[in-house]
C-alpha cells in the first residue's frame, strides 16, 4: 500500500516512475546550462585583488609545502584568515592543471554551477510542484552577482554550494530521517570553508526554520549524530591550530577575522545599515522587481513550510548582514537562492492564471491572447520599468557601439559590451510586448534572454571589472620574475598592496611610502625596489642600477 505525502495540509500521491524521469532531465539539463555559464572564459582574465590573489597564492603554497594543507602560510608566514579548505581544492586542480587562472577558479565555479540544479531539488522538497522549482532554479541560474561571484577564485560559491546541501538535507529529513546526517555533515564543512561563525550564522536558520516548521527533528538522534560527524573534523583543524601557534591563532583567526567584523569594520570595509539593501538593487535585475510579490506571497502563506522557510531564511541573514559593522558587496551572496525561491513560487502562480484563462479561452470566456487578468499584484503593473530598462541598454548599445560618441571620443567601440546590451535590449522590449498583452509567454522570453545575454557579458573580457581600476599586474609581474631572485622581497610604491601582483610575480611585494623606500635603500645590501617614473627622479637614490621596465614601471637595485 502506497504511503501518502503531507504538505500543509493537501495529501500528495508518491511520485511515479514517469515524474522521476522528468525530474532527472530538468536536473541535468540545468547542470548542463550551468556549467556552460560557469565554464565559459573561466580563465580569460587575470585574477582580481583582493581575494583571489591571496586564495590562489595560499592554495600555491599548500602544493609546495609538506603540512600547508593543514598549516596554510601566505609568503611563508601562517594565514589565519579562513581555513584551508578551498585552498586545497584549488591547490588539487593545481597539480593536474597547473598554476593558471582557469585552475585556481575551477573549483568554486564547479561547485557554485552544480547549486543550481540542487536548488530545484529544493524547490520539489519545498513546492511539490515542478513549475515552481523550475521557475526557482531559473532565476538563480540568472542572477549576475551569484554567477560572477560563484567564477571567482574565492569561497562564497562553495559556501552556496555546501549551505544549499545543508537545506535540502533538512528539508528530505521531514521524510527520511537519516539524510539529517548530511545536514551535519554540510554544517561541519561550512566551517571549514569560512569560519565557525558564519557556519553558526546559516545553522541557525536552519534551526529556527525546524523550530517554527518540524520541531520534532530537533530530538532525532540522525540530527545530533551528523552534527557530530560534522563538527569532529572542525574540532580537530581548530585544536590543531592552537596546539601549534597557541594564542596567536585564537586572535588572528577567532577575535581579528570572525569575531571583530560584528563591531568593528576589518580594513576599513565598511556601510551603512542599508548597504546590502542597496548591492541588491544594483545587481539584483530584472528578478529583484518580482522580489516585494514573492516575499508578500510568502507571508501571505506562512503556515506552509516553503514560506516559512524564505521568511526565516531572509529575514534572519538578511538582518544579521546588515548589523555587522564590516561590510563587504559578497557577504549578500547566500540571500539570492531566498530570492529565487520566493520569485519563483511567485512567477508559477503568474504561469498558473496563464493557464486558467487558457481554459477560459477554450470555453469561449475570452479572446485568444488577451486573457483578463494575471495574478496580483499583477506583471503588467510593472511595464513601465521594463519600457525604461529596455530604454537603457538601448543607449548601453549606441554607447559602446561608439554610435554616440559625442559623450565620450576618446572611447574605443566595445564590441562584446555592444552585444550583450543588444541581446538585453531585445529581451526586455518583447517582454513589455508580451506584459502589455497579458501573455505569459514573458517568462519564457526572459529567461532565455537573460541567460543569452549573461553568456555573452561572461565571454568577454570585461566581467572582471574592478581590473580597469589599477594598472595591469602581468607585465609588471612578467619582469619581477626574470629579474629578481625566488622569494625575494620587493619594495613597490603604490598606496596599497596588490596580492594579484605577489601571485603572478610569486614574490612577496610591499606597498610602502618615499620615507620606508629610502630607509630600505639605506639599510639594504641589495635592494628591489618598483618604482614609476617620477618616483625615481623624486627620491633621487644613488648607485641606482635599472633593471627591467614596462611602459609605467621601473624595476631597480643597487649597483654590485
Amino acid at each position: 500500500m502506497s504511503r501518502q505525502i503531507f504538505t500543509g495540509s493537501s495529501p500528495l500521491r508518491q511520485m511515479r516512475p514517469v515524474d522521476r524521469w522528468v525530474d532527472l532531465l530538468w536536473f541535468l539539463g540545468l547542470l548542463v546550462a550551468a556549467l556552460t555559464l560557469y565554464g565559459l572564459h573561466l580563465g580569460g582574465v587575470p585574477l582580481r585583488d583582493w581575494d583571489e590573489g591571496l586564495v590562489a597564492q595560499v592554495a600555491r603554497e599548500i602544493g609546495r609545502g609538506e603540512q600547508n594543507w593543514l598549516y596554510p602560510t601566505l609568503h611563508g608566514m601562517p594565514y589565519f584568515n579562513k581555513p584551508p579548505l578551498v585552498h586545497g581544492l584549488i591547490a588539487f586542480a593545481y597539480h593536474f592543471g597547473g598554476v593558471n587562472e582557469w585552475m585556481a577558479r575551477l573549483p568554486s565555479a564547479l561547485l557554485t554551477a552544480l547549486s543550481v540544479p540542487l536548488l530545484y531539488s529544493i524547490g520539489l522538497e519545498l513546492f511539490r510542484h515542478r513549475t515552481s522549482a523550475i521557475f526557482s532554479a531559473l532565476v538563480y541560474l540568472t542572477l549576475l552577482p551569484v554567477i560572477r561571484q560563484g567564477r571567482l577564485a574565492m569561497l562564497d560559491g562553495t559556501v552556496l554550494f555546501l549551505w544549499l546541501i545543508l537545506v535540502w538535507c533538512v528539508l528530505r529529513s521531514r521524510r527520511d530521517l537519516r539524510f539529517a546526517l548530511g545536514s551535519g555533515i554540510a554544517f561541519g564543512l561550512l566551517c571549514l570553508t569560512k569560519g565557525i561563525f558564519l557556519g553558526l550564522l546559516l545553522g541557525a536558520i536552519a534551526f529556527f526554520f525546524l523550530l517554527w516548521d518540524t520541531p520534532r527533528l530537533l530530538t532525532a538522534p540522525y540530527l545530533w549524530l551528523g552534527l557530530g560527524l560534522g563538527f569532529l573534523p572542525v574540532s580537530l583543524w581548530y585544536g590543531a591550530q592552537w596546539l601549534y601557534y597557541g594564542q596567536g591563532f585564537i586572535q588572528g583567526n577567532l577575535f581579528n577575522q570572525s569575531l571583530q567584523r560584528v563591531w568593528q569594520p576589518v580594513e576599513n570595509h565598511s556601510g551603512p545599515i542599508w548597504y546590502y539593501l542597496l548591492e541588491i538593487l544594483k545587481y539584483g535585475w530584472p528578478w529583484l522587481l518580482f522580489w516585494p510579490q514573492g516575499l508578500r506571497l510568502a507571508w501571505q502563506n506562512r503556515n506552509l513550510s516553503w514560506a516559512k522557510l524564505i521568511l526565516v531564511w531572509t529575514g534572519i541573514y538578511f538582518v544579521a548582514i546588515s548589523i555587522m559593522n564590516t561590510k563587504l558587496p559578497w557577504y549578500v551572496l547566500p540571500i539570492y537562492p531566498a530570492l529565487a525561491l520566493a520569485v519563483g513560487r511567485y512567477l508559477a502562480e503568474v504561469w498558473k492564471e496563464g493557464d486558467r484563462d487558457m481554459g477560459l479561452w477554450k470555453l469561449g470566456k475570452v479572446e485568444r491572447g488577451k486573457p483578463d487578468h494575471f495574478m496580483k499584484p499583477t506583471p503588467d503593473q510593472l511595464l513601465p520599468i521594463f519600457i525604461l530598462l529596455a530604454v537603457i541598454a538601448g543607449i548601453g548599445y549606441c554607447y559602446f557601439g561608439g554610435m554616440i560618441s559625442f559623450l565620450n571620443p576618446q572611447l574605443i567601440p566595445q564590441r562584446d559590451l555592444q552585444f550583450t546590451f543588444g541581446s538585453l535590449m531585445l529581451t526586455l522590449s518583447f517582454v513589455a510586448v508580451l506584459i502589455a498583452q497579458k501573455d505569459r509567454q514573458f517568462l519564457m522570453v526572459l529567461f532565455w534572454g537573460m541567460y543569452l545575454s549573461l553568456l555573452l557579458f561572461f565571454t568577454s573580457n570585461y566581467w572582471v571589472w574592478e581590473l580597469n581600476e589599477d594598472f595591469a599586474v602581468k607585465p609588471v609581474a612578467a619582469i619581477i620574475r626574470e629579474g629578481t631572485p625566488p622569494g625575494q622581497e620587493i619594495y613597490l610604491d603604490h598606496p596599497f598592496g596588490r596580492p594579484s601582483l605577489n601571485f603572478y610575480s610569486d614574490r612577496h611585494i610591499h606597498a610602502v611610502d618615499n620615507i620606508t623606500l629610502k630607509t630600505k635603500w639605506e639599510m639594504l645590501d641589495q635592494p628591489y625596489f618598483l618604482l614609476k617614473e617620477d618616483s625615481l627622479k623624486k627620491l633621487q637614490l644613488n648607485n641606482v642600477q635599472k633593471i627591467d621596465q614596462t611602459p609605467d614601471w621601473i624595476l631597480i637595485t643597487k649597483k654590485p
